[in-house]
């Protein structure tokens, strides 16, 4: 699609045969017909598409030894054998420069299909459920699987799904022409900043003795390492008076008030 060698109606022309099923056939005129660019314009888009090498047409001798015309399609130029000049654009049996007869059923991707795993399983669903109150946002599975990547960056940032509705289906153009892309540029641009991890403790706690430690285990006093110190003692004046109570309670002394 950023091939600046072609035209926009050879692109867009790409794009139409490149998303045809494999072994897909429609005549050239049909195709030109149903369109609003007319046959001059597909087939003059079909010929830069075969200069570009986006677009091959084959002669292939079938069993019965007739002869038909096959159109190969290529999402990447393709460069002729050496030797080999590169095919032209014709037709099937009738010998039209404008069929669109067979696309190759037997075409390897250019990019290999991959199951999805656990996490894109997961952020397919998280989008489906955001966009799933606007109608205009309808995707297919393979095109939400091409937006899994930056879901996920959202989920793991800890986003919900209302979360990324709130972010991806205010404010959509009208009208709105590409949902993959308007989801993509939302998805990149609103990305949240990672959320802060919480902060250790300043301090960990003995198991033995339930003192503050510089780091968990027990302190060095527990350990046996240094001897345990003394406990203060309390010296108020509630504390003094109780301790004199309990002393002449013991030995039966009676003092005067004020002694």
């Amino acid at each position: 699609m950023q091939d600046r060698r072609l035209s926009y109606t050879a692109r867009g022309l790409l794009a139409d045969l490149l998303s045809r099923r494999d072994g897909w056939r429609e005549d050239g005129r049909h195709m030109a017909d149903t369109s609003t660019q007319g046959r001059g314009a597909v087939r003059r888009a079909l010929k830069e598409l075969t200069e570009a090498g986006y677009y091959r047409v084959v002669r292939v001798r079938l069993a019965d030894g007739t002869i038909r015309s096959e159109a190969h399609v290529f999402d990447v130029p393709q460069r002729a054998a050496p030797g080999v000049a590169r095919p032209v654009a014709g037709g099937r049996e009738t010998g039209r420069t404008d069929a669109l007869p067979e696309k190759n059923p037997e075409e390897v991707p250019t990019l290999p299909v991959e199951l999805p795993d656990e996490q894109t399983r997961a952020a397919v669903a998280a989008l489906f459920r955001a966009i799933r109150p606007e109608p205009r946002l309808r995707l297919g599975e393979p095109e939400a699987r091409t937006l899994a990547p930056l879901v996920g960056q959202w989920l793991e940032r800890g986003s919900t799904a209302v979360e990324l509705a709130h972010a991806l289906l205010p404010g959509l153009p009208s009208p709105l022409h590409s949902p993959v892309a308007i989801l993509r540029d939302r998805l990149q641009r609103k990305l949240p900043p990672p959320r802060a991890e919480a902060a250790p403790p300043a301090y960990a706690e003995c198991p033995g003795c339930h003192d503050p430690v510089p780091r968990p285990g027990l302190c060095r006093a527990c350990a046996g390492l240094v001897p345990r110190p003394a406990a203060p003692v309390e010296s108020t004046t509630a504390g003094v008076a109780r301790a004199r109570a309990a002393l002449r309670g013991q030995r039966g002394l009676t003092t005067a008030p004020g002694c």
